[in-house]
């Protein structure tokens, strides 16, 4: 299991564990996490599971790909450390992870 930090907007955090095989997105579904709406259920066909990656994670987390890019410019405030939550495979090596939620999904 991996733990994953998800800090909402206002600064609260919210804890869980993620089984590996998982996406951070559905994590986040799973355990009800406010802000993340996964209108497509996974798909990478909307933005709606946008996170902030915290820097000490986007080495382990990796480079978006092209199709995640082109979701992401539908995206709210998007930064360098962007990522679709539904296209970041939860890993043992993920344990510890930290992502924010932006103040709003598209």
């Amino acid at each position: 299991m991996a733990r994953i930090t998800y800090i909402l907007h206002d600064g609260t955090e919210r804890v869980v564990e993620a089984e590996p095989g998982m996406t951070v997105m559905e994590a986040a579904v799973k355990n009800s996490i406010p802000g993340i709406a996964a209108e497509c259920g996974g798909a990478c066909a909307c933005a709606t599971c946008h996170v902030y990656v915290d820097e000490a994670w986007r080495e382990a987390t990796g480079s978006p790909e092209q199709m995640e890019e082109d979701m992401l410019d539908f995206a709210f405030d998007v930064r360098s450390e962007s990522r679709l939550s539904c296209q970041i495979k939860v890993t043992d090596a993920l344990d510890g992870l930290v992502v924010r939620i932006p103040e709003k999904q598209i």
